[in-house]
């Protein structure tokens, strides 16, 4: 497992993939700390980091299937994928190695602009377990997107193909809760709320860790990878 762990993240940054995440990443969360949170900080207002986080979560939606994209489309387009079947590693152990790293590509990154936090005690105190609750939220979203794009990564050998169905998927799973604005039955608007990633995450901007949103995003990520096994232990036999 920890050599294609290794593998992976040397391709992450040997194929410039990594820089670009990491670069476009940091450009969007830095336009948008500099807009929506640090403004209001120099100017001696409240600051509210929803905006912040929400524009965070959608940028997720488009870059993190740029990073998962490649994990096992890659492998099939290069013919590579029988040695992955055929080495020692088990199947969980070689998509756990693949989840992980493209999760520590994520979290690098996220580690990297949660930096511009410290810039708004120059302002005053800020609300570090506020900040720290949203951001355990992004890894766990994060985490759970990430799952998706592997999962669908391994359903196709082109990499377009599983960028595009992932963002798809993924908008998807976003708007699920704004359907509820048109929806009148109380009892739908429950249930789509309940399976909206979005909606999971309204606790950590509040502050409050949510137990039941960590098994939430938990379970997304073990449904998706269960998943992408089976796929292989079927191709694996066929």
């Amino acid at each position: 497992m920890s050599a294609i762990y290794k593998r992976e993240m040397r391709a992450y940054f040997t194929t410039g993939l990594g820089y670009v995440f990491f670069a476009v990443f940091l450009a969007i969360t830095g336009f948008a700390f500099s807009m929506f949170t640090l403004q209001y900080a120099a100017g001696g207002q409240n600051i509210d980091l929803s905006m912040y986080f929400l524009i965070v979560t959608f940028a997720l939606v488009v870059l993190l299937p740029l990073l998962t994209m490649k994990s096992f489309a890659e492998e099939k387009k290069s013919k590579t994928e029988q040695l992955l079947l055929t080495s020692p590693v088990s199947l969980i152990g070689m998509v756990a190695a693949k989840f992980f790293a493209a999760f520590t590509v994520f979290a690098g990154a996220l580690a990297v602009s949660s930096l511009y936090f410290v810039v708004i005690g120059i302002y005053g105190e800020p609300n570090f377990g506020s900040i720290f609750s949203n951001l355990l939220g992004m890894l766990l979203i994060g985490a759970a997107f990430i799952a998706v794009g592997i999962f669908l990564s391994a359903l196709t050998e082109n990499q377009l193909v599983a960028a595009v169905s992932t963002i798809a998927v993924l908008i998807l799973m976003m708007a699920v809760s704004m359907l509820n604005s048109f929806i009148d039955s109380e009892v739908i608007r429950s249930v789509l709320s309940w399976i909206s990633v979005y909606s999971r995450f309204t606790g950590f901007t509040y502050g409050l860790f949510d137990f039941s949103a960590l098994l939430y995003y938990a379970s997304l990520c073990f449904a998706f990878l269960f998943l992408t096994v089976r796929v292989y232990e079927k191709r694996r036999w066929s």
